[in-house]
């Protein structure tokens, strides 16, 4: 039981990572400000950097691969953008076809495809409008249909029906997630990334597939990471850990119940699988990266990035890998934790550095708990001000951390070249299809000399749903510097904008339209509180209180009656 007894004192390290989980976001932000404060002369060269890669991609329009065109086609402003979030979504959790063909009436037919044919200039956008309008069907068009598709999208429906329009998207998203995904096996996405590796790309291969549900989930997932990570081993030809290609691996999918709650459990019998997969990939000269997932498992993460990194029968390895993610209010005391267990360790950590990818999660479940704060911030501006500081950060230990920074944000890419000077014992990384045309200028570029890692997810159409709808959530967004950076009515200015800047200037720091949790409901009433059983800062006192409720003296007896009234 997790209340059995409080958990052991943690060390200073440890304890303020702890303190920040959902600390005061005005406090933190304003300390993160100072740390990324840059000089006068610092914060021009990296504008002026920024503006010439921004000038460069905007040059060769919406990129080389078509994904970066989608988004900013179907992005989260538009309906039809929505609609398409709504039906994957629906095909995704919805267990029966008759749900899903409801919603499709409900939703396809309303949205105005035809509007969005022919605007773009990728032909892999206007594809996919084809195959979302039409339904991957040969349809004759007469003179009538000519000009009106919304209406032959009405009339295909009432005559062909909703499973034909299902099968449409199903369709249209198997065209988006080409883009999305390197291959269906891992032996097509090795050979698929020949010609880029040509280029001086290195990659990163993710096997797709969420969280297990039952052991035999877990199990599949663990033979393929073997055989995936063999395979890359091949691949790879002695290059090493750092010039070759690695695995990022989920620890969500090797236990169905990798969760706080069950940490003997996991100790027990998730942290020798991955051990055991550590060993395979050290076997084959190769890095292994624990891909980041939700705030809550953080804390009993480290307990097994602990566990596998001390494992005597993996020193001498560097190619052990821990992504942090700078949205993350713990992200800068993570960094600090994470390279002094390298160093007790003898170890070199790859340190992935991202800016996350579950923020509308952390929030809803953050209010729907009542709990006290939130573990990310509430401003996208504030992520990058702690992505700054984290990468001053992770530049500050080059013995224990090797420096991966993940980013398709010019101003990002930029900062980090200043900052690292003329340190070359980096890499950047991307996702693969997006960001192309931004990084074929640093992978190019003779004089920079350094390389780009891609994350290359694997898998086939039905294990890319989740996937994918975390990247259009997450760079679909209006916010996102993927969507703006090829929307040429914002001026150049506001694109490459200092985020220190932004943030200072901001009247209130947490976002004015996300209320803490406890007062999602004012004026009308308070939320309901509720205690976080993922905190071990909330645990050690419930657990000291329940100790000693269990300690005390307890008497029960018949309660009298009232005698009746006369």
């Amino acid at each position: 039981m997790i209340f059995a007894e409080p958990p052991p004192a943690p060390g200073p390290l440890r304890a303020a990572l702890r303190e920040a989980y959902r600390g005061d976001e005005t406090r933190l932000v304003k300390r993160l400000l100072d740390e990324a404060q840059l000089s006068d002369g610092a914060r021009e060269r990296i504008a002026g950097r920024a503006r010439e890669l921004v000038a460069e991609v905007r040059r060769q329009r919406l990129g080389h691969g078509g994904l970066d065109s989608f988004l900013h086609e179907y992005g989260l402003s538009s309906n039809e953008g929505i609609v398409l979030m709504c039906l994957a979504e629906a095909m995704l959790r919805v267990p029966d076809a008759a749900t899903v063909d409801k919603l499709i009436k409900d939703k396809i037919a309303t949205a105005d495809w035809e509007r969005h044919l022919g605007h773009s200039d990728s032909l892999f956008v206007n594809a996919s409008t084809w195959a979302l309008m039409l339904t991957g069907r040969v349809v004759r068009l007469d003179e009538r249909d000519a000009d009106d598709f919304g209406g032959v999208l009405g009339r295909l429906i009432q005559r062909s029906g909703e499973p034909v329009i299902r099968g449409a998207v199903t369709q249209a998203m198997r065209i988006l997630g080409r883009q999305f995904v390197m291959g269906r096996t891992i032996n097509e996405a090795l050979g698929r990334a020949r010609a880029a590796e040509e280029l001086g790309y290195r990659h990163s291969y993710d096997m797709l597939g969420e969280a297990a549900h039952t052991m035999a989930d877990a199990d599949r997932y663990f033979e393929a990471y073997r055989g995936a990570i063999a395979a890359i081993g091949r691949a790879g030809r002695g290059k090493g850990v750092f010039a070759g290609p690695g695995i990022s691996v989920k620890l969500s999918a090797l236990h169905p119940r990798f969760e706080f709650a069950q940490a003997r459990r996991v100790m027990d019998e998730l942290a020798p699988r991955l051990k055991a997969l550590a060993a395979d990939a050290k076997d084959h000269d190769i890095g292994l990266t624990l891909d980041a997932e939700e705030a809550e498992r953080l804390d009993i993460t480290l307990d097994i990035i602990e566990a596998v990194s001390g494992d005597p029968g993996l020193a001498g390895w560097n190619g052990f890998g821990v992504v942090v993610q700078c949205y993350q209010k713990r992200a800068g005391p993570l960094l600090d934790w994470l390279a002094d267990m390298a160093r007790r360790h003898g170890r070199r950590l790859m340190l992935r550095l991202v800016k996350g990818g579950y923020w509308d999660t952390e929030i809803k479940r953050s209010q729907e708990r009542g709990l006290d704060g939130y573990p990310v911030f509430t401003r996208k501006a504030s992520t990058d001000v702690s992505y700054i500081a984290c990468i001053k950060r992770l530049l500050a230990h080059p013995d224990a951390l090797f420096a991966q920074f993940a980013t398709h944000n010019a101003h990002t890419v930029a900062t980090v070249l200043e900052l690292a000077g003329h340190r070359r014992d980096f890499e950047f990384q991307r996702l693969h299809g997006m960001g192309e045309a931004l990084y074929a200028q640093i992978v190019g570029d003779e004089n920079l000399g350094i390389p780009c890692r891609v994350y290359a997810p694997v898998g086939s159409h039905e294990d890319l749903l989740a996937y994918l709808m975390r990247r259009l959530l997450e760079n679909g967004a209006n916010s996102s510097f993927v969507n703006r950076i090829v929307d040429e009515a914002l001026p150049f200015d506001e694109i490459i904008a200092d985020p220190v800047a932004k943030v200072r200037r901001l009247e209130q720091i947490p976002h004015p339209r996300i209320p803490l949790p406890a007062d999602l409901y004012r004026p009308a009433r308070r939320n309901a509180k509720g205690v976080d059983l993922t905190d071990p800062a909330a645990l050690t006192p419930l657990a000291e209180a329940m100790a000693g409720a269990a300690e005390a003296p307890t008497s029960a007896r018949r309660r009298s009656r009232p005698s009746p009234a006369p």
